[in-house]
């Protein structure tokens, strides 16, 4: 793979496929997804859509691939929580290294910010220590670990929660813009930064 700059855009349903195909090795070998069964590309397609109706997911192009993506859900059911929300992000193996998680991260961060969320969450199957220092590059702090909440490969893991605050002044908030209502002038200017 080259070392060119990837170009960050809002992912789209013709990306599942490729998403997929980034993810399913992560689900298959590894505990960092708790995940069992790897999503096909049609389920993917249905994430995707089901997200962007209110959320962000942000994918990163290069070398003629995708390389790697974020994206955002709701953190919890209760309306009191509507202002935070769960992150994730994904590199494909042979893009990692590149500072690719951290410029899609920062992406989703400014989209979000400008959308009016307060908070960030991420879980991390521990131990995972180039998660955790992607996590922490991009300004998450640990708040705890939980203590065998999952058991793959025979095995039970740990899950440590890191937070990150989303907008700079914490004032009252305004109502959650979801993503298809926000300027497009935002979201590329937000891609772009």
């Amino acid at each position: 793979m080259s070392s060119s700059e990837p170009r960050l855009r809002l992912a789209t349903a013709a990306d599942a496929g490729a998403i997929a195909e980034i993810y399913a090795p992560i689900v298959q070998s590894t505990a960092i997804s708790f995940e069992e069964v790897a999503p096909t590309a049609g389920e993917m397609r249905g994430r995707i859509e089901k997200t962007l109706v209110t959320y962000p997911w942000v994918v990163a192009d290069g070398d003629g691939a995708v390389l790697g993506y974020t994206y955002a859900g709701r953190w919890r059911e209760r309306a009191a929580y509507r202002w935070s929300v769960e992150v994730t992000a994904y590199v494909r193996e042979t893009a990692r290294g590149r500072g690719i998680g951290g410029a899609l991260y920062r992406a989703l961060f400014r989209i979000l910010e400008a959308q009016g969320f307060h908070r960030a969450f991420a879980g991390i199957t521990l131990p995972n220590a180039p998660s955790v220092s992607l996590h922490r590059s991009v300004g998450f702090t640990i708040v705890g670990v939980f203590r065998d909440p999952g058991h793959k490969f025979g095995v039970w893991h740990d899950v440590g929660w890191y937070e990150r605050p989303i907008e700079a002044d914490g004032g009252p908030p305004h109502e959650p813009i979801p993503l298809p209502q926000l300027a497009g002038s935002v979201v590329t200017a937000a891609l772009q930064a």
